[in-house]
């Protein structure tokens, strides 16, 4: 469903099978709990097959329960996702999205920095060639509906393909004899890099949102739990790696191009959190650092 609040804004939303998805699952995380007794975080069990795995509830503070899980734990790998879990699926205006127009008209909230990534004329304002430019993009990188609305997957993918060859090029993450992974709010990338050499990524991620941000400056691995399951937030964080409190690397079963962040994590797609996984150790050292624009 479609909140009233973002009908008023006249915010972008998504295009695809919004009727069906149930509240937050578009978002890949459910709401936080309501304040008062009911929300005071003690720990948990979680459900299902994983009961026998007690955990303490993470949040953005306070640290899990920190344990060695048993090899027939860690024997479990976490679910796939669904096909098309992770198609990029473009935010639209509503009335785009309602007249199903072959090429918009609208300015997108990324016009400026989408007109520069295409070496078009950079003024801000949507024209007809900017839209065959932007649609051509799309198209080519199945970005879907391609009607050429600058938005906020478009954006990310032009982030993510300018950063592939040397996403420290700016050397804003310090480079060490030692692996760090290097966590980039600005850009929502992440990577990881052994001196100068880039041993992972960088891949997409989301990071923490306006009053739940993922904290800045030098971190740790401190603990890894491949079936991690949040009592806060009662849902799945497959393949998390603590590196701050209750802050982690983990994958999420949903888009991480969100114009709302996560709730202090960094959010993963599931086969590069996978991979992450197996790039990482216990003491690694993650360093965070820059701003998220956005909810």
């Amino acid at each position: 469903m479609i909140s009233r609040r973002m009908m008023c804004r006249g915010v972008a939303v998504l295009l695809a099978a919004v009727s069906v998805l149930p509240v937050g699952a578009a978002y890949g995380e459910p709401a936080p709990p309501a304040s008062g007794p009911e929300a005071e975080l003690v720990p948990g069990v979680p459900p299902g097959p994983y009961q026998p795995w007690q955990i303490d509830t993470p949040d953005q503070a306070l640290a899990p329960k920190v344990y060695t899980p048993p090899a027939s734990e860690d024997a479990v790998e976490p679910r796939d996702a669904r096909a098309g879990t992770y198609d990029l699926v473009e935010y639209v205006p509503l009335g785009d999205a309602a007249a199903k127009v072959a090429c918009s008209k609208r300015t997108g909230p990324y016009q400026r920095q989408v007109e520069r990534w295409l070496r078009l004329r950079v003024d801000g304002k949507q024209a007809g060639a900017d839209c065959l430019a932007i649609r051509t993009f799309q198209t080519k990188h199945r970005i879907k509906p391609s009607i050429g609305f600058a938005g906020t997957v478009t954006w990310a993918q032009m982030r993510l393909l300018s950063a592939r060859k040397n996403p420290n090029a700016a050397k804003k993450c310090p480079v060490r004899s030692y692996r760090v992974a290097c966590v980039d709010l600005g850009r929502q990338l992440t990577w990881v890099q052994k001196g100068k050499k880039v041993v992972y990524g960088p891949v997409p991620m989301r990071s923490g949102r306006a009053g739940y941000g993922t904290r800045t400056g030098w971190k740790k691995i401190y603990w890894k739990h491949k079936n991690h399951w949040s009592t806060l937030y009662n849902t799945s964080m497959p393949y998390s790696q603590f590196f701050d409190g209750g802050q982690a690397f983990h994958a999420v079963y949903g888009s991480i191009h969100t114009e709302v962040g996560s709730w202090g994590c960094v959010n993963l797609l599931l086969a590069d959190a996978r991979k992450l996984w197996g790039v990482l150790k216990k003491g690694d050292r993650v360093y965070v650092w820059g701003r998220r624009t956005g909810g």
